[in-house]
Formats: C-alpha cells, sequence, structure tokens
C-alpha cells in the first residue's frame, strides 16, 4: 500500500449512507427475517444491512470498485457497542464488524488484480459519545462514556476487522481526539496481543471555519496529539465541502510532512433539494480535488457525506496524470518507490 502511495494518486470510495439512502429501505427491509419480531425500530442502523441486506452493501462496494476506487471502507462506522446500544444491538458488534469487512474483502478481491490491487479500510468511526464533552449544558464535568468503555469497544470492534481481512485500519471523522486517541490506544493493544500490525489511517474533521475539531483542538494541534502512532496517513473527512476544507488540508500538509495525506470532503453544503442531499454534482467536486492535487497536498482522495459512485469516477478521472505530495524525510524529499 505504501509503496502505490508513493507511485501515484490513490482513488478512496465515496459515501455508504448515500447509497443506502437511494435504496429507500422500509422498517421491515431493514429488518430482514432475522429481525421481523425485534423489539425495537432498527430503521436508520444500516450497519445491521451487513446482515440483513448484505446484496446491497456488496452492491454499494462494486459500484464504487468499478468506479476505479482502490481503496474502499467497510460497513463499521457505527459498529461498535457504544453506538449499537443506541438499537439494543450491542450483542451483535463481532458479527456486524466481521461480515461487514468479509463483504468488502470479497468485493475488493473479485475487482482485485495484480496489476491493480483492491484495498480494504476497516472503519472506525467516532461513536455517538464523547469522552471529552459535556452532554449536559448545566454540568461541565459530565461524561456518558469513559476512555476505558472506548478502549474495550474498539478492542472488540478491531478484532473482528482483522479477522475479516482488511488491510488497514481507519479512524475516522473524529471531532473528539479524546475518543480517537482511545481508538488509537485500543489497535496498539490490538497489535501487541496479536503479533500482528497493519497500516493506519486517521482523518479528523473539521466542523466549522473556526479550522478547529469539535473538541477545540486546530488542525496542527490534533496532529500533534496522534502523531506518535506514525500512520501511513492522515488527513481530513467530512463536516465540510472541499471549498471549505482547503486552508485545513494546506495545514495539514504542511504539519505533516512525513506522513500522507488524505482527503475525503462531502459534497459540498447539504441541500435537502438534491438528490444526495448535497450541493455538488461530480463535476464540482472533481475540479476541486483536481486543484489540491495540481498544489501537491495530497495522497489519497475520495469523498464523504453527498458522494456517490459518479463522484468517485469523476474524481479520478481528474486524478489522472496529477502526482502525488511528496514526503520530506529529515528535511529532504523522499524519492518515489
Amino acid at each position: 500500500m505504501a509503496d502505490l502511495l508513493a507511485k501515484r494518486i490513490v482513488l478512496f470510495d465515496g459515501a455508504m449512507g448515500t447509497m443506502i439512502q437511494r435504496f429507500k429501505l422500509s422498517e421491515e427491509q431493514y429488518r430482514g427475517a432475522r429481525f421481523k419480531d425485534f423489539h425495537r425500530d432498527v430503521k436508520g442502523n444500516n450497519e445491521l444491512l451487513s446482515l440483513t441486506r448484505p446484496d446491497i452493501i456488496a452492491d454499494v462496494h462494486a459500484g464504487y470498485l468499478a468506479a476505479g476506487a482502490d481503496m474502499i471502507e467497510t460497513n463499521t462506522f457505527g459498529a461498535i457497542s457504544v453506538a449499537q446500544d443506541d438499537y439494543d444491538m450491542a450483542n451483535l458488534v463481532y458479527e456486524m464488524n466481521l461480515a461487514s469487512a468479509k463483504l468488502a474483502r470479497a468485493a475488493a478481491d473479485q475487482c482485485g488484480t495484480p496489476e491493480h490491487p483492491r484495498f480494504v479500510c476497516g472503519a472506525l468511526g467516532p461513536t455517538p459519545k464523547t469522552a471529552s464533552i459535556s452532554p449536559d449544558v448545566n454540568d461541565p464535568s459530565a461524561r456518558n462514556v469513559t476512555f476505558e468503555q472506548l478502549h474495550q469497544a474498539y478492542f472488540e470492534q478491531i478484532g473482528a476487522l482483522v479477522e475479516g481481512g482488511v488491510d488497514a485500519l481507519l479512524v475516522e471523522t473524529i471531532f473528539d481526539t479524546l475518543n480517537a486517541k482511545a481508538a488509537l490506544f485500543a489497535i496498539e493493544a490490538f497489535f501487541e496481543s496479536s503479533g500482528e500490525r497493519l497500516p493506519v489511517i486517521i482523518s479528523g474533521t473539521v466542523t466549522d471555519a473556526s479550522g478547529r475539531i469539535l473538541s477545540g483542538q486546530t488542525v496542527t494541534a490534533f496532529w500533534a496529539s496522534v502523531r506518535h502512532v506514525a500512520p501511513l496517513a492522515v488527513g481530513l473527512n467530512c463536516a465540510l465541502g472541499a471549498a471549505l476544507m482547503r486552508p485545513y488540508i494546506q495545514e495539514l500538509a504542511k504539519a505533516a510532512p512525513e506522513t500522507y495525506i488524505i482527503c475525503y470532503p462531502n459534497a459540498g453544503l447539504p441541500n435537502p433539494m438534491s438528490d444526495t442531499g448535497f450541493d455538488e454534482t461530480p463535476e464540482v467536486t472533481s475540479r476541486l480535488l483536481q486543484a489540491f492535487a495540481q498544489e501537491g497536498l495530497v495522497n489519497i482522495v475520495g469523498g464523504c457525506c453527498g458522494t456517490t459512485h459518479a463522484h468517485i469516477a469523476a474524481i479520478g478521472e481528474a486524478m489522472r496524470g496529477q502526482s502525488p505530495r511528496q514526503l520530506r524525510r529529515n528535511g529532504f524529499y523522499a524519492e518515489a518507490a
């Protein structure tokens, strides 16, 4: 994977949730036969679909691979007990992650060739609870999750993803650095216990024009908090479209000269009148990311919320002929492999 990143810009996939929404699934379809009589609603639990509608998840993966994606994510953004508690499905987390990893692995293997290998990233999402921010405006010290709870939950998720055959682990959409550090601690603990190490990719989320993630850090401070992991790549995704994300990618590229940069923005701003729920067409998103490449900012590009198979195909076309960002080690540019 690292050899490929040194040679060319690598194409990431796009939004899973956006593509799932296009199927307009009912509560019954989310449930399937297995959960027909489950005691609470599960519509919106996209990770459950890896068990009840694996055909849909496989179809989404196949579409991104057909669009040219080199790397696809597992359908596991919320497949962690801290999130699945909301559906009373925490007991299914290992099974969800294992099934999701196997679906992505099968799709990548079916499409990949020696000349064009495809890779699977095991997605570890931020969870709906934060270890840094109080859920109670009247009590700043209140917390609804602990670091140890997060660590244990991520450890479980990681074990299933690795068993399912992922090539790398992606800690993504980070809005709370302490949550991310729990995930990274769990990754290191798993590597030590298993004797197996995989590449790690880290992607934060700048939430607004302040240039900070939700827990208050600037992009540079965020990088300082996670760089000890020596990830294969670090970057930004979600919350912003490419146009608004550009100064923060510039900042990160400057702060992390020895690390590959990943960028997968939303398709612009939310727009309920659009069929994807976001403003930008594939042509607009691809043009904006092409400018990132021309500036020498990126090594991996793709899309987050609102992006589709068509967006990824357009981004891939826009990357043709563009050179990857060069790494600088000890102040000197590293030679491409």
